[in-house]
């Protein structure tokens, strides 16, 4: 059994703990930006493949004191780096976190790295290149309370960008995000999904990959794992097309998406197109005050503009108003969801929430508000 670390995005570690729990993972412990947990190989590709909320999955090797460089350099040089790295694979070091001494990530990174290559050097005469855009190791330190942690990234490109979304509009939520939204909602595929604001698609297609069960690591070029010195392809084979299998060939309920925007309908279409879901996924170009419910129930989901990067020049009060009004006067029998960056405009809605969830996008905070329409 390994200990692993999987980070994601803050406000979201409980929920990824039971998604983690689920999937199988043992002693799953929340912290800050991330969640604990163990298991073995097969746990870690698993979790590669089908988790739905974290950016990258850790294999912690190794922790140690650590106040300066020098003791930065002695624990990185206790690790029997030959276990992990050749000088034929490329290396890469990424640091987070600081210590009074160690305040710099640029500077922590390029010490680990040393550390690493000199201790290459004396047992092969040879070292790894280095390539921080993609490296066949990744190494990861983090520095807290006067502990380093040492880990390898077993993901590479952050989790969240499944792969099936080229074009995005200008304030699109991180998929990650949007799968927690979906979850913490407590959406139930047998009911319909319509987001009347969905710009690029984001919500409707994470919700259209969760109806049918569709892994979201299956649109991925590659893992880092796969380049490591124990890689077990054959087991990532067999575990990629078990989660092919499992894929549902239809939706029980429909799922819409549209927008006032033609260019990010478009956009939404085209990555619905990448994700394979184009037959299963209704995209439409419509005016909000255009939009009637296509059906007597369902859960509507939308991440109006708050102010931060999109909708500046909007009268964001006013629209606000517009959607409460959408909602009460056609969505009767409905639920709604609606992520809101903004209080005062979020009370504009004129309706009262059933239930708020405190998430963060990005740096944002954020409430997630459910309605109850009657």
């Amino acid at each position: 059994m390994n200990d692993y670390f999987a980070t994601v995005a803050r406000g979201l570690e409980t929920l990824a703990a039971q998604e983690l729990a689920q999937l199988g993972a043992s002693h799953v412990e929340p912290g800050f930006c991330g969640v604990s947990f163990t298991g073995d190989r097969k746990l870690l590709y698993r979790v590669n493949i089908w988790a739905r909320m974290p950016f990258r999955i850790l294999v912690k090797l190794y922790e140690f004191p650590c106040q300066d460089a020098d003791e930065l350099f002695q624990g990185m040089q206790k690790i029997d780096w030959s276990d992990y790295l050749t000088p034929d694979l490329t290396l890469a070091v990424k640091a987070t976190g600081k210590s009074e001494r160690l305040n710099h990530s640029h500077f922590t990174a390029l010490q680990a790295k040393t550390a690493i290559v000199k201790q290459q050097q004396a047992q092969f005469n040879d070292r790894s290149d280095v390539d921080v855009k993609s490296p066949d190791v990744q190494v990861s330190i983090h520095i807290e309370q006067g502990t380093c942690t040492v880990s390898l990234d077993s993901s590479g490109e952050s989790l969240h960008r499944r792969g099936y979304r080229p074009a995005v509009g200008a304030a699109p939520l991180k998929e990650s995000l949007a799968a927690a939204l979906i979850q913490l909602s407590g959406w139930q595929p047998e009911q319909m999904f319509y987001d009347p604001l969905c710009g690029s698609g984001t919500l409707p297609l994470e919700a259209c990959l969760q109806a049918l069960n569709i892994a979201p690591g299956l649109y991925r070029e590659k893992f880092a794992f796969e380049t490591w010195l124990d890689a077990d392809i054959p087991l990532l084979e067999q575990l990629i097309r078990e989660a092919e299998v499992s894929q549902k060939d239809r939706l029980v309920a429909p799922i819409w998406g549209s927008d006032g925007d033609q260019a990010v309908i478009q956009q939404a279409q085209a990555n619905a197109i990448q994700a394979e879901v184009a037959n299963h996924v209704y995209f439409s170009v419509a005016e909000l005050e255009d939009i009637a419910p296509p059906v007597d129930s369902g859960v509507v989901f939308c991440n109006p503009p708050y102010g931060e990067r999109l909708g500046q020049d909007l009268d964001l009060g006013a629209f606000y108003q517009r959607l409460g009004y959408v909602l009460k006067s056609r969505f009767k029998g409905w639920t709604a969801f609606i992520l809101s960056g903004n209080k005062e405009l979020s009370q504009s809605i004129g309706l009262k929430s059933a239930q708020r969830f405190g998430v963060y996008n990005g740096t944002i905070p954020c409430q997630l508000l459910k309605y109850e329409l009657y």
